[in-house]
């Protein structure tokens, strides 16, 4: 089970890293003779750890971004307090990734680009205040913290970089954490 969840996020980030590219698999691109289109055709397929870190380097943008909006929009203390707490552990947990990634051989440089599933939820996030808020962060929150939990697991127990295996390891209880006090927000 655990592969399959690596071998998904795995084709999940090569997907969402060919989001925008030109070429159309369809068609036949063997006429291009331009130098800018024969080395789009070279670009080796991402890798297993660069896919990682990736989506690890969203997930921390996802947490910081939707708690910077709770600031702003939440009714609820806890909820308050809770965001300022994800502001900070998603921070440490950018730094921590970066030197992770930085490690590998060779070195891998995160990508904090959203996935078109957290912007959607982000814009959602925005159009509400209050109590209406306070629910949609919390569901938010839960949903996007498991889903990294599992994502943790899945590297931590058979992930390609010794580095990124790592701080996957050390993030698993952190996150753990973290689902447990989103899942208290909803009581």
């Amino acid at each position: 089970m655990k592969r399959s969840i690596l071998m998904t996020v795995s084709v999940a980030a090569l997907a969402l890293a060919s989001c925008g590219k030109k070429a159309d698999p369809m068609v036949d691109n063997s006429s291009m003779n331009t130098p800018n289109a024969a080395a789009a055709q070279s670009v080796p397929a991402m890798s297993a750890g660069q896919a990682f870190a990736n989506a690890a380097a969203a997930s921390d943008n996802f947490e910081i971004e939707t708690s910077k909006l709770a600031a702003g929009s939440a009714s609820s203390a806890a909820t308050k307090a809770f965001a300022q707490s994800m502001i900070k552990a998603h921070t440490d947990s950018t730094a921590k990734l970066k030197a992770a990634a930085g490690g590998a051989v060779p070195a891998i440089t995160p990508d904090p680009t959203l996935t078109p599933e957290q912007v959607q939820t982000l814009e959602a996030l925005k159009g509400k205040e209050g109590a209406a808020f306070d629910a949609a962060y919390a569901d938010a929150q839960i949903s996007a913290h498991q889903m990294t939990l599992d994502t943790l697991k899945a590297y931590a127990a058979s992930g390609d970089v010794a580095s990124l295996k790592s701080f996957a390891s050390a993030l698993v209880p952190i996150v753990t954490a973290h689902v447990n006090m989103a899942k208290g927000l909803k009581r």
